[in-house]
């Protein structure tokens, strides 16, 4: 076995955020009287994406993240709502969304007793912990760290050195981390001196000032690079 404790990301890792989102913020549009349309759900999704990016460097509170995103988009198309209200509604919804990648399942069912798996996530405590719950995966997994508990986030090494110390006779090089995004897991594994695992199943360009352990198009190459066996399609 190459990796004996493997710390994976969330969402667009395991679970099928866009889909989450997508339904969660069509139910809030209606709930506040407005047409949803797939224009609006994309111009939302890069607001939003835009200030999580923000909160990686530092540039903004978690807390003010949750409402100005729909500040911002309010303000954009002159919608008359209370941002801190459809946060509310939103975030009650996604907590119900548990929606996961196809195979994501199948690859955590392959590796439970193999190895110890851990979800490491920036995500809201009562969100993340309700779509964890719903989506069956504590069987697979010993334990789940939100950077809201934690009161860091990815990718600082005050965030890798919290999960360090709660993870029995932790090894950095027997340690891998396994998520999509580059500058919030990938970066923090490199931050904090672990093997690192890019799921890039869309094969996006790796910039040239970053070195990754691995890039994994799809989950068979994240199973083989894990454990170093092969693994049947």
């Amino acid at each position: 076995m190459r990796y004996k404790t493997v710390l994976f990301d969330a969402d667009g890792t395991l679970f099928d955020f866009h889909k989450c989102e997508y339904e969660a913020i069509w139910h809030t549009m209606e709930v506040f009287g407005i047409a949803p349309n797939d224009e609006l759900i994309a111009d939302y999704s890069a607001i939003n994406d835009s200030l999580w990016k923000m909160l990686e460097r530092g540039e903004i509170e978690k807390s003010v993240l949750l409402y100005r995103r729909f500040e911002i988009f309010c303000e954009k198309y002159g919608f008359r709502a209370d941002a801190k209200e459809m946060a509310s509604t939103y975030m009650n919804t996604l907590s119900e969304k548990a929606y996961l990648i196809d195979g994501a399942e199948d690859l955590c069912a392959s590796l439970c007793g193999k190895v110890r798996m851990y979800i490491v996530t920036n995500g809201v405590e009562f969100i993340q912990r309700g779509r964890y719950a719903k989506s069956g995966f504590s069987k697979y997994f010993s334990d789940l760290f939100i950077s809201g508990v934690v009161g860091y986030e990815k990718p600082s090494v005050e965030y890798f050195e919290y999960v360090a110390e709660r993870i029995p006779e932790f090894d950095k090089s027997e340690t891998v981390i396994v998520g999509d995004s580059l500058t919030s897991d990938i970066k923090g594994g490199i931050n904090y001196g672990i093997a690192t695992c890019w799921y890039n199943p869309e094969g996006k360009p790796l910039p040239r000032d970053m070195s990754v352990s691995c890039i994994a198009h799809d989950f068979k190459a994240v199973y083989e690079f894990i454990t170093g066996e092969k693994r049947d399609a």
